[in-house]
């Protein structure tokens, strides 16, 4: 059984020289390379403020963008994030609201995910991407070829509706989150100018799905990368951690000066975003409580960036921004409108930036507990109205937790729960989440 919501939804060039990739008409619809990071906290980029990490590659994306530094995904989880992202819809409207489906009891966990159970309940899972308009869907209807690479759980890429990729999805070849797709990054980047390549002598605009599993764990970045930062971590799992996030960077930097040598950086949007917050522990090779998974911004924060010289100036936005808003936003870039029930605005639309108060988002549990209905799986609800965030638990998942409200200007970090002493603005902002959505 399906979502309700689905019941009723609508619906770079290897080329031998780098004026192949300008042969297309200049008032062709833009090629569109996304770049998602996975497991990287908001922080944790040179020019977010953090005095040890690294990122020049990103640092320079970022200098040539429209960058959101108040960006936010809907959920914690890398799975619900992607597809949240690839879908412009939040987990309870595209009914991925985990990582995996419900888990059959009474069997060890790599067991039951070799279970029939197991196996129908990913499909299911896979059904509700396929039967969606995705990003690369709805570009295809105006003649895109697209690649899948890196992180991707909806089974083969073509269920997400691209027409090229990496991961094939079968599980019994680790088809749980990328299998193949899972290279690129740490071990090649020659799938991307392939595809490139093809697209150029096709005469097709592009979109690239750019999601490498980077900086998320294995941790095991170069030793001439992990040398920087041995002496400057608190720990050696910290070190690892910030060695593998300029890693993923020097991936961005091949990327971006791939893209300036062939000729197609002046008509290619750039955009960037983050699937899930991540904050290292100290002494083990895990992930810290308030980062991901959690209802905190050191799970859900990230900065937005949209990249496209001439058409998009560049400079920081204090404002807020969602994932969800990058589908309307690269759509209505290439021409195209966007299905109408979206709930994200367009970040190039200035009027709808400003006019724009409040962002909202949801968490659920890592395993799905109902497939047919998401909100048996909620955990937590929250919105962000200018500097003033509202937490609000699921009593049935979460019964012993309380409300959290936080000013992110003064405690960015959540570190003072001021609800019982701002019951009147808890009160107001509750109405409003509740009229976004009341858990139910």
């Amino acid at each position: 059984m399906l979502p309700f919501i689905l019941l009723i939804a609508a619906i770079l060039v290897l080329p031998s020289h780098a004026e192949a990739a300008l042969s297309r008409d200049k008032s062709s619809p833009p090629n569109i390379v996304l770049i998602v990071s996975d497991d990287q906290a908001w922080t944790d980029y040179s020019f977010m403020g953090h005095p040890q990490v690294k990122t020049p590659n990103i640092d320079r994306l970022a200098a040539q963008s429209l960058t959101f530094k108040r960006g936010y995904v809907p959920s914690s989880l890398c799975c619900p994030s992607l597809a949240s992202i690839l879908t412009g819809r939040y987990p309870r409207q595209h009914g991925i609201t985990g990582n995996d489906p419900p888990m059959p009891q009474g069997m060890e966990k790599n067991a039951a995910r070799k279970s029939e159970e197991f196996l129908k309940g990913r499909e299911q899972m896979n059904i509700f991407i396929e039967r969606l308009p995705t990003l690369p869907r709805v570009l295809g209807d105006r003649g895109y070829l697209s690649l899948q690479t890196g992180k991707w759980w909806q089974g083969n890429f073509r269920r997400g509706g691209f027409t090229h990729g990496m991961t094939d999805g079968d599980p019994e070849r680790g088809g749980r989150h990328g299998d193949d797709g899972l290279q690129i990054g740490r071990k090649t980047m020659q799938p991307i100018y392939d595809f490139v390549e093809t697209a150029t002598k096709e005469q097709k605009p592009f979109f690239i799905w750019y999601a490498p599993m980077m900086p998320h764990l294995p941790h095991n970045p170069p030793e001439r990368l992990l040398a920087k930062y041995r002496d400057k971590a608190p720990s050696l799992h910290i070190a690892k951690y910030w060695a593998t996030i300029e890693w993923f960077d020097e991936t961005c930097g091949e990327l971006l000066n791939y893209l300036d040598k062939n000729g197609l950086t002046e008509n290619t949007i750039v955009a960037y975003v983050t699937d899930n917050g991540y904050i290292q522990t100290p002494d083990k090779t895990d992930y810290a409580p308030k980062s991901k998974q959690s209802q905190y911004d050191g799970g859900l924060r990230t900065p937005i960036m949209i990249r496209w010289p001439g058409n998009v100036k560049p400079q920081q936005s204090s404002a807020l921004a969602s994932s969800l808003d990058l589908m309307p936003t690269l759509l209505k870039a290439t021409g195209m409108k966007p299905p109408l029930d979206l709930p994200g605005i367009d970040l190039l639309d200035k009027s709808a930036v400003k006019k724009r108060d409040m962002v909202f988002g949801e968490c659920f549990t890592h395993d799905i507990v109902d497939l047919a209905y998401p909100a048996k799986s909620l955990r937590y609800r929250w919105c962000i109205e200018g500097d003033w965030k509202l937490i609000v638990p699921n009593k049935i998942n979460e019964p012993d937790q309380p409300v959290e409200l936080y000013n992110l200007a003064k405690d960015p970090f959540e570190e003072r729960n001021l609800a019982k002493n701002e019951t009147r603005r808890v009160r107001r902002l509750e109405q409003k989440l509740n009229a976004e959505w009341d858990g139910n």
